[in-house]
């Protein structure tokens, strides 16, 4: 009998192992085996064994090559993150739909924010989300927009709060809350006492930006360049507590989420400008992988977040922003 004739359930016992197949998707989401090795509780030799066995299980097809200190993947392993990631995502559905049958006692919730939202909005939500759930573990993840899409598209995360999404179909955006930017200064600047600022005014000024990736800054730069004027950049830093201090230092101007500098505005250590188009008007959005079965606990969080009706399809966010007297920016840039 040859492979072909035999049963699927005979050929499917000579699968890779689930086991293998997780560390697989975390050494490939982190490039790395001694991180995934952190991750996962495992020493690093076994984490290269299970992933040296996997490739022989393959036929001895390499799903890794190096590029200098990091791993990359091959045609083949790229091809593997894809249907591994289903068929773990189907498998995390199953044993959702299981666990459901003993409601919210237990559970985990998995969520991941982009930078602004998982420092000064997500976290207070997780805390009421505790509060009526305490038996419910959670877990919050915060990186830049595109590390948060990229965890909800391998199954990482059940669902994500961003303020800037990259367009795709498998994704269900539904809107959250108004989230308005402001240019920033320290308290002594020259345009402080300014009105109506024309934004051209700005082009003699430095700005302190995020890092490419970052939503803020790709809403920043695309508003610039719709006014035909390239943003000034004086220095990059991937923390917005940095660049709050960096501002304060009198190092350069920065535009924020109003959210990120209530504590600085309120001690008078930053002031924000009166720009002509500003506040920018973008969104928090809620995030999740169109056909993925929630288990119950992301349901229910987000449920309470959209408790007030305040959630809305993408499409229907026109006449919602139109209630506000700001320039608004496309979540998918």
């Amino acid at each position: 009998m040859t492979a072909a004739d035999q049963p699927p359930d005979v050929l499917r016992t000579r699968y890779p192992t689930l086991h293998q197949l997780a560390i697989f998707l975390a050494v490939a989401r982190l490039q790395n085996f001694t991180r995934a090795a952190e991750e996962l509780l495992l020493s690093q030799p076994s984490v290269s064994m299970q992933v040296h066995r996997l490739e022989q299980l393959l036929g001895g097809v390499p799903l890794f090559e190096r590029a200098g200190r990091r791993l990359v993947l091959t045609e083949a392993g790229a091809e593997l993150v894809h249907y591994a990631g289903n068929a773990l995502g189907q498998l995390d559905d199953g044993m959702a739909a299981i666990r459901e049958l003993q409601g919210l006692k237990r559970g985990r919730l998995r969520v991941a924010a982009d930078t602004t939202a998982g420092v000064y909005v997500v976290p207070a939500l997780l805390g009421i989300f505790k509060a009526r759930y305490p038996q419910v573990s959670i877990s919050l993840s915060v990186a830049n927009r595109a590390s948060v899409q990229e965890q909800l598209e391998v199954h990482a995360v059940d669902l994500a709060v961003m303020g800037h999404t990259m367009a795709g179909d498998n994704l269900v955006v539904t809107l959250l809350r108004p989230n308005r930017l402001v240019v920033i200064a320290p308290p002594g600047h020259r345009l402080a006492a300014r009105c109506a600022i024309p934004l051209g005014e700005l082009c003699h000024e430095g700005f302190i930006l995020r890092e490419h990736g970052s939503g803020t800054r790709a809403s920043t730069e695309s508003y610039f360049e719709q006014q035909g004027i390239r943003v000034p950049v004086v220095m990059e830093l991937s923390d917005n507590g940095a660049i709050k201090q960096a501002v304060a230092a009198g190092i350069g101007l920065a535009v924020l989420s109003e959210s990120a500098v209530e504590l600085e505005l309120g001690a008078g250590r930053v002031v924000v400008l009166d720009v002509a188009g500003f506040p920018l008007l973008r969104h928090w959005y809620t995030v999740r992988l169109a056909g993925k079965r929630l288990p119950p606990p992301a349901r229910a969080f987000l449920a309470q977040l959209h408790a007030k009706d305040v959630g809305v399809r993408v499409g229907e966010r026109r006449s919602m922003a139109e209630a506000f007297d700001h320039t608004e920016i496309n979540p998918t840039g």
